[in-house]
């Protein structure tokens, strides 16, 4: 019986470090993101880059003049963009609507926690994105 107690507890040891924790403590739940939800191939890749921390990518997307309202409010866009990426992303897509230009969803930012929040995005003759509106949702 002994060499059993010694198998159970390697097995037991080696399946408590395989989460690279031991004692009690909670897994956080990988969601897939459903970027399919947003119909709009350009607002689509934008937020895959802005969800990958690809600046430059996500730069690209926008005029060189592109304004930004956070709430409302008048802020610099590429402070908010270097800033912001890598640190904030959606953790769930819920819908978009304005032809995929709006999305809203589940949004997690390192200094300000979780909650709901939308991108509106605003297109120009040429194709690209010259106002992004962001800010906390209420659906």
């Amino acid at each position: 019986m002994p060499i059993f107690k010694y198998i159970l507890s390697i097995l037991l040891l080696a399946s408590l470090q395989a989460c690279g924790q031991i004692g009690n403590h909670q897994h956080q739940t990988i969601n897939r993101m459903e970027y399919q939800k947003i119909n709009n191939y350009k607002v689509k890749a934008a937020i895959e880059a802005w969800q990958d921390g690809n600046s430059k990518l996500w730069l690209s997307f926008f005029t060189t003049d592109v304004k930004l309202l956070d709430d409302g409010n008048l802020r610099d866009f590429k402070e908010f963009s270097t800033e912001a990426l890598g640190h904030e992303r959606f953790t769930t897509i819920d819908k978009a609507e304005d032809n995929g230009l709006s999305v809203y969803g589940h949004f997690h930012s390192d200094t300000w926690g979780d909650f709901k929040t939308y991108f509106k995005f605003h297109l120009d003759a040429e194709g690209k994105f010259n106002k992004l509106e962001i800010g906390q949702a209420h659906y």
